[in-house]
């Protein structure tokens, strides 16, 4: 089995779990030099692939990466303001990835760095058959952000962009003509928009369903299941409802993602079992997809329990190893165009 190959040369990790009342951690620095995982199991995996003993690919579809100190001081500085209380480097999110056994991620630009996206591009460079890009949106009113998104994607090679609607102007919302053209210029050039609705899912439906039907070609991720709790009440019950009712536009995916976000409960954040498989029900597993929310979820739950919640959710929601596996890599992968199939191959 896949999962049982480990690199030897690697330690193992000592960071987790933590306390989900931490709000940092004092993980080192420096860690042990992480190897080429997946060059090194090639060989094997294509020998199993043959035999047909692969297990299904895990892809972690929402994760954020930023800079050492070392490195910001260096290269890649923070943004004023937003420099990270949490490690978040890279050879931290492979250490944790090689031990939850991940094979892949779809890295989103992180405020930290804000519309600077040469560090998270680095990386990019450096892992290309472990990692995917998701650029930050530039909703500046001059109109230069649509420039940016078009030379991040074509000449970086990024396959995503995130809409944070509180980086667009006061006043402002998504709909206006630079985020319709935001938007337009995504559907395009084939990459997905994802929404982070961090205020509520309400705040920002009218915007998300005009985008969704002026633009039926541009595919939306709902970040976190568009910030949408288990309803304890009225409110809480019309957001909830309105997230299985954008299951009626075909372009729109969700991330079962960040569930430290959403659940009311500890890990394993049980009252999300029934959320789970409502989701299903509305929107079909093939447009659901895990993500951690590394690094934030490791002074949580831990990086690799994050991954596990998952199966834990499915089996008590009922679904079939089917469903899970849909959720766990297959849905993001084929979303990408079978992107990190090439680790079998």
């Amino acid at each position: 089995m896949v999962a049982a190959v480990r690199i030897n040369s690697l330690k193992p990790l000592t960071c987790t779990p933590f306390l989900s009342s931490l709000n940092s951690f004092n993980c080192p620095w420096s860690f042990v030099s992480i190897p080429r995982k997946h060059s090194r199991l090639r060989p094997l995996l294509s020998q199993m692939a043959a035999a047909g003993e692969v297990e299904p690919q895990i892809i972690d579809s929402h994760l954020h990466v930023w800079a050492s100190p070392q490195e910001a001081a260096e290269k890649y500085p923070y943004f004023p303001g937003q420099e990270p209380s949490l490690t978040g480097h890279v050879d931290f999110l492979l250490e944790c990835m090689e031990e939850a056994s991940v094979d892949g991620a779809l890295i989103v630009q992180p405020i930290n760095h804000k519309f600077d996206h040469s560090y998270v591009t680095s990386v990019l460079k450096k892992f290309p058959s472990i990692f995917v890009g998701c650029c930050l949106a530039n909703p500046a009113e001059d109109g230069s952000g649509i420039k940016h998104l078009e030379d991040l994607v074509l000449k970086d090679g990024y396959r995503a962009v995130r809409f944070n609607p509180y980086l667009w102007p006061s006043g402002e919302k998504m709909t206006n003509e630079i985020g319709k053209a935001l938007f337009s210029k995504a559907g395009e050039l084939g990459v997905p928009v994802g929404f982070m609705c961090m205020k509520g899912l309400l705040l920002h439906l009218q915007e998300i369903e005009e985008l969704c039907t002026e633009f039926p070609l541009t595919v939306v991720l709902l970040d976190h299941l568009a910030f949408c709790k288990p309803p304890k009440n009225d409110e809480e019950r019309r957001g909830y409802s309105e997230l299985l009712k954008l299951s009626r536009f075909p372009q729109v995916y969700v991330k079962f993602s960040a569930l430290f976000r959403v659940s009311r409960n500890p890990y394993p954040y049980e009252d999300l079992s029934q959320v789970l498989p409502q989701l299903v029900s509305s929107y079909g597993a093939h447009r659901i997809m895990w993500g951690s929310d590394f690094p934030y979820v490791v002074a949580e739950c831990g990086y690799k329990e994050a991954r596990e919640a998952v199966s834990y959710l499915a089996k008590h929601g009922h679904l079939p190893s089917s469903a899970t596996e849909w959720i766990m890599g297959k849905t993001i992968m084929q979303l990408f165009d079978g992107k990190w199939s090439s680790v079998a191959n």
